[in-house]
């Protein structure tokens, strides 16, 4: 704690150890939204669309009023998009069966919709200093090396987090939380830790033994399979664009796309949104997803303006955003617009 006193790291949604002292709380609706962003997301993508949300609704009651497709549009980018969708259920109903408050337990904030027990504990104990045990990766990896412990991940997780519940301390347990977490994330790192200015280095059993640097142990990841697929990106006369938005449910749930085809293993079959003379860019928009790598094949058409779509819906060119994209329907926008302007 002495060491997170003198080293905390600043962040928009963190209030420092000296601002705690000063008798500053925490807001527990940036607490929340923090956590949710960062999932699975690095601090560093998370900083701007951050600042983003709390300008634009910058209340949990803020938040709940929005219009589902502003969300969306508003996260686009940040990936996980189910994130983005519970983020508006858990809002609404903090609002409307919590009166506007967060509950301060981690049993309470379990039942909010998309709060599981990481978050949980994270908000209980940053927020309202409750005494729960917060273990994302980094506390993980500090915990491995400290304990020299050599079962592989993700089989070690329910140790370690036993390990870390034994050293969480009755007293300021949010900023030992996020002490811990700092820790890893600055000192306790992947490669190279920086054992010599660890505040732990005495007491660290990897670092006696030599280890440190191959732990935490991981059991080999299966390799990710490859999907295809086709996005047909259509321009009416006018310059409107054939845009669709996905199912709720499902990847990219409730985002804005291109009209397309299924993601299979093998070449799907030609099933354009529009009778349009579609023409194949011979160029593929590449992306990775969790669990798989996707290749989509990109058709372009110019499309007479009295044509009606079987799929999708025609947006104006002045109400259509990139940034509202998902990252791989932006991808294949930038190789459908440079063939648009190569043609003009």
């Amino acid at each position: 704690m002495t060491w997170y006193d003198a080293n905390a790291r600043t962040m928009p949604w963190r209030v420092g150890p000296q601002a705690r002292r000063a008798g500053h709380t925490p807001d527990p609706y940036r607490v929340w939204l923090s956590e949710v962003m960062l999932q699975q997301t690095t601090v560093a993508a998370v900083k701007d669309y951050f600042n983003h949300f709390t300008t634009r609704w910058p209340t949990v009651t803020a938040l709940a009023a929005a219009a589902d497709e502003d969300v969306m549009g508003a996260w686009a980018g940040l990936g996980y998009y189910a994130r983005a969708r519970n983020l508006l259920k858990c809002a609404r109903v903090v609002v409307a069966d919590h009166d506007g408050q967060f509950p301060a337990t981690r049993d309470g904030l379990l039942n909010l919709p998309g709060i599981g027990p990481y978050t949980a504990a994270a908000i209980a104990a940053i927020a309202y200093d409750q005494p729960e045990t917060v273990v994302d990766g980094n506390v993980e990896r500090v915990m491995a090396r400290l304990h020299d412990l050599h079962l592989p991940l993700p089989t070690a997780k329910p140790e370690l987090t036993e390990l870390a519940r034994h050293l969480t301390p009755p007293q300021r347990p949010g900023d030992y939380a996020q002490a811990v977490m700092d820790l890893g994330a600055t000192i306790c790192t992947p490669k190279s830790p920086s054992c010599g200015i660890c505040p732990w280095c005495d007491s660290c059993a990897a670092r006696a033994a030599g280890t440190a640097s191959e732990l935490p142990k991981k059991l080999p990841k299966k390799p990710k399979p490859t999907r295809v697929g086709i996005a047909y990106v259509g321009r009416r006369t006018d310059g409107a664009l054939l845009l669709q938005r996905r199912p709720d449910k499902g990847l990219l749930g409730g985002m804005l796309g291109w009209p397309g085809s299924d993601w299979v293993e093998t070449p799907p079959e030609e099933t354009p949104p529009i009778a349009a003379d579609w023409r194949d860019l011979g160029a593929e928009a590449r992306h990775t997803f969790t669990h798989f790598h996707l290749r989509l094949a990109v058709r372009v058409a110019e499309i007479p303006s009295e044509a009606q779509p079987d799929q999708g819906e025609f947006v104006p060119l002045d109400r259509f955003r990139p940034s509202d994209l998902p990252t791989v329907m932006r991808k294949v926008f930038d190789l459908a617009r440079a063939s648009f302007e190569d043609d003009s």
